[in-house]
């Protein structure tokens, strides 16, 4: 739906539970738009987890719908996690880091999917106005959750290239992705956003989204203590944290930034 004639991953998705009976297939969507048509396809089926982290601006932003409490039905009622976030102020880096260190990544590892698919849109992108978005996530952003998410599902990582209207951020975002899915290294984010904690209004959308999934997905609740850090301090340790995770988390963050960790 949406701008789209075909949903390339969620057909994808039907394709690998049809011919390859794969039981456990996430899908990432970080286009700026919710991804109504996939969520309407799996809204009841628990072989796929949707995540979308999209703007909504309650319900005023395009297609509306993906508020938090849209989470799924029957058998799949904990398997649709929306993030709506607001539109003002603009968001980049640190709230979309919040987002995956607080929420997507730990549900994503609780789940333990065979393959992830990611709906990769790049229209919350720096360079995009605010009618198509206004976000400015970079784009060593989006190469830092496709890294994340390569440590899921034996690195098995399909990203599929979605919204964005933005050449140029179009170019660098996909560039810096195809980077690290080579396992190449590449830069880190901003030192300004690694310190940055996320906006108070990003933090009530992601306190919302934990309230409404933490009863579906237990490893939410030692995840929680993060959601108002920056990621540097949310990096430098909870004591309830995994060690190895707090560990790659230090690494990744401080890749072409040593300044950042001072």
């Amino acid at each position: 739906m949406g701008f789209c004639f075909f949903n390339n991953v969620a057909v994808a998705a039907r394709l690998l539970q049809t011919r390859l009976r794969l039981q456990r297939i996430l899908i990432v969507d970080w286009d700026v738009h919710h991804g109504n048509g996939t969520q309407q396809m799996f809204y009841e089926d628990p072989r796929v987890l949707y995540v979308s982290l999209h703007r909504h601006d309650d319900g005023n932003f395009f297609p509306g719908t993906g508020a938090a409490g849209e989470c799924g039905a029957g058998p799949g009622l904990g398997y649709t996690v929306n993030i709506p976030w607001p539109g003002h102020p603009p968001l980049a880096d640190a709230e979309y880091l919040a987002a995956f260190r607080t929420i997507v990544m730990p549900i994503a590892k609780e789940y333990g999917p065979e393959i992830v698919l990611v709906s990769c849109g790049f229209d919350a992108a720096a360079g995009h106005p605010a009618p198509m978005g206004g976000y400015r996530v970079s784009a060593a952003c989006f190469a830092h959750m496709t890294r994340d998410l390569m440590t899921l599902a034996g690195g098995r990582v399909v990203l599929s290239l979605e919204g964005g209207y933005d050449l140029a951020a179009m170019c660098d975002c996909a560039q810096e992705c195809v980077r690290a899915l080579l396992g190449e290294p590449g830069a880190a984010p901003a030192p300004d956003e690694l310190r940055r904690p996320p906006a108070p209004h990003a933090q009530a959308a992601l306190a919302a989204a934990l309230a409404v999934h933490a009863p579906h997905w237990p490893a939410l609740r030692r995840h929680a203590p993060l959601l108002a850090l920056s990621a540097l301090d949310a990096a430098a340790g909870v004591p309830d944290c995994d060690a190895a995770d707090t560990a790659a988390a230090m690494a990744t963050l401080s890749m072409h930034h040593p300044a950042a960790l001072r």
